[in-house]
């Protein structure tokens, strides 16, 4: 598939953030899928694949993400997984702090994360972005990590199901936020987070994380379904693999101290008093 030429304005935010040009497609079925087929053509680190629509576009446990043109951000970047090791688990935690911080840069808006990758806004919370991390060839030379994001930039007839829980930043803004500005933004908070992961400075992508989720911490009534069935319990923060750590309401909703908390690493979870459900 031939790459289309790279739209004057992010091509020239690129270079004044001192990035390599993205590939860039008008349309395509995933940004995901080319910057995985991509990385396993050994593409350098930071390959970023842009689209101005995507026909196949997907978010966490399969769903699809909607992706119509001219009204989204839909970036994907290969982050290669050497020097990375133990810190790969956090990198969907590094890429939801990365992206936060590049939509208040450009926007100003008071945005939150919603453990584990959606960035949000408003009471209830309201959902502006959401993040797909996907491995390919783990445990080999070649193993690389793409960091999907989807940012919702203009209104949009969003599809039923998720009509009253999404949001824009054209929604948000009183003024427009260019998409050039955002994709290099994205660009530059993700380089930075990687680079502290490789540092081993870990706290510092936890830190950030927990300052931006915060809302979602710290006794906050959530609910979750396991093996056993629906859950409800309290979430008490995030560990340092990024788990998200509940104490299960019912018989034992106050264990004696000391007792350990559970550890949710996937699912999906409701706030009780900030989701929209």
């Amino acid at each position: 598939m031939t790459p289309d030429p790279v739209p004057a304005d992010v091509a020239a935010a690129l270079s004044a953030a001192g990035l390599p040009p993205v590939v860039f497609f008008t349309d395509v079925d995933s940004t995901n899928d080319h910057a995985l087929s991509l990385a396993e053509l050994d593409a350098p680190e930071f390959t970023a694949v842009l689209a101005d629509v995507q026909h196949a576009g997907r978010g966490r446990r399969g769903r699809t993400w909607f992706s119509p043109p001219g009204a989204g951000m839909y970036l994907s970047v290969v982050v290669r997984g050497g020097g990375l090791d133990a810190q790969l688990p956090l990198l969907t935690m590094a890429a939801g702090v990365a992206i936060a911080d590049a939509v208040t840069s450009v926007s100003g808006l008071p945005v939150e994360l919603k453990w584990p990758n959606d960035l949000v806004i408003g009471r209830p919370w309201r959902k502006l972005a959401g993040i797909l991390c996907e491995a390919s060839a783990l445990g080999t030379a070649k193993a690389a990590v793409v960091v999907g994001i989807g940012v919702n930039l203009d209104r949009a007839a969003y599809p039923c199901e998720v009509a009253d829980r999404a949001t824009s930043l054209a929604a948000e803004c009183d003024l427009p936020v260019a998409r050039a500005s955002l994709v290099a933004a994205c660009l530059v908070q993700l380089r930075a987070r990687v680079a502290d992961l490789r540092a081993n400075e870990t706290i510092v992508v936890l830190d950030r994380w927990r300052a931006l989720g915060r809302a979602g911490l710290n006794q906050a009534p959530v609910r979750w379904t396991d093996e056993r069935g629906p859950c409800r319990g309290i979430a008490y923060g995030v560990d340092a693999g990024g788990a998200l750590l509940v104490r299960r309401a019912g018989p034992v909703a106050n264990p004696p101290e000391g007792e350990s908390l559970e550890r949710l690493i996937a699912g999906d979870v409701e706030w009780e008093l900030l989701s929209r459900v």
